[in-house]
């Protein structure tokens, strides 16, 4: 492992109501050489718990645009989500903050990434800080008008949010915080077309938690013998510090990946065990649960969950490990995340808004 190259990245903003400036970070890029990724015997597991859920050919729309939502479980394990953040949008100066794709919190803060469509493989994050912003009593609409009204509920929201400027994101659905090294980090998965990648290098990028920003990436493939894959979509990382993503091989089963993510190295190996039943056509998002222990497999309007615990070694996972629920909201879920007490958080698009579930369990 060498550091080859310290590279100067130079975004422009484009014509969004983002200001014509141009916008400069360096970071530097680490050179992996050895492989990143381990393949064992693989054994399938029938989860049939798990039902698949094909995404709807179009999105819905949050029913109540400036008010309450509520997401309800459907079939499968009970849990509910509300309406807590109606999300600003327009954003600061008049930024497209319409199009969110990554949610993760360290429990004070939920740090959201931007990737608007037009910017093609480029976003920024924004931090809100949930202590501020409960401790202002705002309601979901003060916030979600706080770039536009000057009110003085919307002009005091503005402490509470921190905006990060624009750098190389890939899709962006990947954004984690890791709980052992409490560092924030992200594939960089860049795509030339929906679920085409640039090439077959993996890119992960550690974020500095104060700037917003990368501090450094690291460039690396995962390959075994003459299996290969060009990276995740999808980042989680447990208690223990070790990284998760899943993937969807065929229409119906489901990979997951488990492995650890160091200063300049990166290794992830396949759990050697593959579920004959994934949650649904689109890989969104992956969480993991400090309470129960479990990681999150989220589709559109669909989740399944595994306990680590059962996936080490050779794998000890049945049927009945896996959880399972089904939503009927035709919402785009985007990002789901964990504080350390259990309380979960997604992200929907299509008038992008957080919300809290009612359970710590599920």
């Amino acid at each position: 492992m060498k550091k080859l190259h310290w590279g100067l990245t130079v975004l422009v903003a484009v014509s969004l109501g983002l200001g014509g400036s141009t916008t400069a970070q360096a970071y530097g890029t680490y050179h992996q050489k050895s492989s990143a990724l381990s393949v064992g015997r693989m054994r399938h597991v029938n989860n049939s718990r798990v039902h698949y859920v094909k995404a709807p050919k179009n999105y819905q729309h949050a029913k109540n645009t400036h008010g309450i939502n509520t997401i309800k479980r459907s079939r499968g394990t009970a849990i509910t989500f509300k309406t807590k953040y109606l999300l600003p949008l327009p954003g600061y100066h008049n930024q497209a903050w319409g199009n969110p794709q990554g949610l993760t919190t360290n429990g004070r803060y939920l740090y959201v990434l931007y990737c608007p469509t037009a910017w093609h493989n480029r976003g920024r994050i924004v931090r809100y800080d949930m202590k501020k912003l409960n401790k202002l009593g705002l309601t979901p609409q003060q916030l979600q008008t706080a770039y536009t009204s000057n009110a003085k509920a919307q002009l005091a929201s503005h402490a509470a949010v921190k905006v990060g400027k624009p750098f190389e994101t890939g899709h962006g659905q990947s954004l984690a915080y890791n709980w052992k090294n409490h560092h924030l980090y992200m594939w960089c998965d860049k795509e030339k077309s929906a679920a085409t990648p640039v090439n077959q290098y993996g890119y992960i990028k550690q974020i500095k938690a104060n700037t917003l920003t990368p501090r450094y990436q690291i460039r690396f493939r995962l390959k075994h013998k003459r299996f290969a894959v060009p990276g995740g979509h999808v980042l989680t990382f447990d208690k223990k510090g070790r990284a998760y993503f899943w993937s969807r091989p065929t229409t119906h089963q489901a990979y997951i990946y488990q492995g650890s993510i160091s200063k300049h190295h990166v290794k992830f190996r396949l759990t050697r065990q593959i579920l004959k039943h994934g949650p649904g056509t689109h890989v969104q998002s992956m969480g993991y649960n400090p309470h129960t222990n479990r990681v999150y497999l989220v589709a559109d309007d669909s989740i399944a969950s595994v306990p680590v615990s059962k996936l080490s070694g050779k794998g000890h996972l049945t049927k009945n490990n896996v959880r399972w629920t089904k939503f009927s909201s035709k919402r785009e879920f985007e990002g789901l995340t964990f504080t350390k007490g259990g309380h979960a958080y997604l992200l929907t698009n299509h008038n992008p808004e957080i919300l809290r579930g009612n359970r710590v369990s599920w």
